[in-house]
C-alpha cells in the first residue's frame, strides 16, 4: 500500500510538473513518474543517513535513466514522439540531456525532504 501511494504520488505530480512546464503530457510520464517515485523513495529509505547531495544525485540519476529507458521504449521504438531533446546541449539520443538532468537533482531536494517526512509518519 505505501509503495502505491508513493507510486500515485510520482505519477501525479510528474505530469502536473511536465503540463506547468510544457503545456501538456502522455499518459506514458504518468507510469514513468510513478516509478522515479517509488524508486528514489525506495533508495531514501534504504540509504537514511546519506547526505542530501548524494540522495539528489542519485535521484537524478534515477530519473534520467527511467526517462531514457521511457524514451528509447516510446519515442525510438514505439515512434510516439513524446519528447525530442535533440535540440538541447549535451543530450543522449534526444532522449536525456545534462540540463534536465539538473533540473531532476533540483527537484529531488524537496522530493527526498517530503519522502522523510511520509517516512517518519509512517514510523509512528
Amino acid at each position: 500500500m505505501e509503495q502505491a501511494v508513493i507510486f500515485v504520488f510520482g505519477a501525479i505530480n510528474y505530469v502536473a510538473i511536465e503540463i506547468l512546464w510544457r503545456g501538456h503530457s502522455h499518459w506514458t510520464m504518468a507510469v514513468a513518474g510513478g516509478l522515479c517515485a517509488m524508486l528514489i523513495y525506495v533508495f531514501n529509505k534504504e540509504y537514511t543517513n546519506m547526505h542530501l547531495i548524494y540522495k539528489c544525485i542519485s535521484g537524478a540519476v534515477i530519473i534520467t535513466s527511467v526517462e531514457l529507458v521511457t524514451g528509447l521504449i516510446v519515442n525510438m521504438v514505439l515512434k510516439w514522439n513524446v519528447w525530442d531533446y535533440s535540440r538541447q546541449p549535451f543530450n543522449f539520443l534526444g532522449q536525456v540531456c545534462l540540463g534536465y538532468f539538473a533540473y531532476w537533482f533540483l527537484l529531488c531536494i524537496p522530493l527526498i525532504k517530503i519522502f522523510d517526512y511520509f517516512t517518519n509518519v509512517l514510523k509512528k
